[in-house]
């Protein structure tokens, strides 16, 4: 029924053309200044740029780490990224994502292990575990 309506479907705003006509991550090397690139990071929002600046600014050899949000209505976030000498801006992002897949990897084993810890002690099964009703 969305079609005949004047948005877009809703599976539109997080996952990628089937076709390969969107790309998740596109690079650009800042032309006037040193060390820099801007990212455009599709089918995301806020959630991730705040978490990858966030982790960014963490990182000893990043200088700048900033996002934005082209408009409210698009699925993207722009992030510029500027580096010192001996790594690439690239390399600090795909640093920041494995760092954030890491630190998102150890809090939901956090989380699980509690919910067990709760269902053991309330005489609970604590085999299958359903997260939504457990909070």
């Amino acid at each position: 029924m969305a079609s005949s309506r004047n948005h877009p479907e809703p599976y539109e705003s997080f996952l990628l053309a089937s076709d390969g006509s969107e790309q998740k991550i596109t690079s650009l090397p800042d032309p006037k200044i040193i060390n820099a690139a801007t990212f455009t990071i599709n089918k995301e929002d806020h959630t991730l740029g705040a978490m990858l600046v966030n982790q960014l600014l963490r990182d000893p050899r990043v200088l700048f780490a900033a996002y934005k949000v082209p408009h409210p209505l698009e699925n993207s976030f722009v992030l510029k990224i500027q580096v010192k000498d001996g790594i690439t801006p690239a390399q600090a992002l795909e640093t920041a994502i494995q760092d954030c897949t890491s630190a998102i990897a150890s809090i939901q084993e956090s989380f699980q292990e509690e919910v067990h810890r709760v269902r053991r002690e309330e005489g609970q099964d604590g085999g299958n575990v359903d997260y939504y009703s457990a909070v």
